[in-house]
């Protein structure tokens, strides 16, 4: 059984098709990356899967519960860690539990538990500005993690980072997938981090967007750390350029 699906999801935009007949399923702890072009409808797609946005046809479901056109069932993290400059980690991580009803004191201790496992201890009380862009995503997930806790929908969550910060941290989120028992859907433009992170690549291309090839990468996660100079990487690469290069 899935634990995410879509089902021949359609939706247009004043009058123009931005993505179609989307059908695709994520199961419980796997890492499935939606991989393509910008401006392809990845985005849109996310949105519709979180109520935020309701499809022109098609259904989403969670455990087999309908919740099209229904905010609050899954969590959503945009590309910018969008933390809050004048709250501390500990009130910007909080805010799931707040807006759900919970009282201010009982959301941060309820967050606080966390911050050993996310690696923030000693961040509790410092403020945005204070943290490394590493450690900025580290809170946002966590934000992201307490708002759901059993699926997770990330845009393009790493692209700002430097590519040792982000090698670390997709170790990390990795570890801490299995750890927490978590299912992603990840937006990605970089062919390389989809290669290394996901257990399924679907590519939404053309336009209006469709999955037009889904790749299984076969290698268990986590990959060893010399994974993306194999053969098997480049020959992950090379399907995926050639699919890119001839669709529009």
């Amino acid at each position: 059984m899935a634990k995410l699906r879509t089902e021949h999801v359609t939706k247009s935009f004043d009058g123009r098709k931005i993505i179609e007949d989307i059908s695709l399923e994520l199961h419980q702890g796997e890492l499935v990356s939606l991989l393509g072009l910008s401006g392809g409808g990845k985005t849109t797609l996310f949105n519709v899967i979180a109520g935020v946005s309701a499809p022109d046809s098609g259904r989403v479901l969670l455990d087999e519960q309908e919740i099209t056109g229904q905010t609050g069932h899954v969590s959503y993290m945009l590309q910018k860690d969008l933390l809050l400059p004048y709250r501390t980690i500990e009130d910007n991580v909080a805010i799931p539990l707040l807006i759900r009803g919970m009282k201010k004191q009982e959301a941060r201790e309820r967050a606080r538990e966390q911050f050993g496992a996310f690696g923030l201890e000693g961040t509790e009380r410092k403020y945005p500005s204070q943290l490394s862009g590493g450690m900025r995503q580290r809170a946002a997930l966590l934000r992201t993690y307490l708002f759901s806790s059993d699926v997770a929908l990330l845009d393009e969550p790493f692209s700002a980072l430097d590519t040792i910060t982000k090698s670390a941290i997709h170790r990390w989120y990795l570890d801490m997938m299995g750890k927490l028992k978590m299912s992603t859907l990840f937006i990605t433009h970089d062919i390389d981090e989809a290669i290394l992170l996901s257990d399924r690549i679907c590519l939404l291309t053309g336009a209006p967007g469709k999955i037009t090839e889904e790749i299984v990468i076969s290698e268990k996660r986590p990959r060893t750390r010399d994974f993306n100079l194999t053969e098997e990487f480049l020959d992950y690469k090379r399907r995926i350029i050639e699919a890119l290069g001839q669709r529009p």
